[in-house]
């Protein structure tokens, strides 16, 4: 299993349109992932539900991990969309 973590650094947060594409992405990737805030989780990435349950805000630590072939290149791909969507920073 590959696990990042990130700090979430815009006031927009984990809401409705960044969860949207963070969830496509987990299901396009075939590979079980997993997104936690250090309050919630961790939920099945696929479901927008779940992620937006989260309700990760500004300063908010979020882990993603990730299980199966390539899991760090996927693992990658959603961290750089968390960092653009979000303005989040890994840690």
């Amino acid at each position: 299993m590959a696990e990042r973590t990130v700090v979430i650094a815009s006031k927009a947060g984990l809401h409705a349109r960044p969860a949207a594409l963070f969830t496509q992405a987990a299901a396009r990737s075939g590979l079980v992932v997993r997104i936690a805030t250090g309050a919630k989780g961790p939920v099945d990435a696929a479901s927008i539900l779940q992620v937006m349950t989260l309700g990760a805000a500004l300063g908010d630590t979020v882990t993603v991990s990730v299980e199966g072939p390539d899991e760090d290149g996927v693992l990658d791909e959603l961290i750089t969309m968390l960092a653009t969507d979000l303005d989040a920073v890994q840690q």
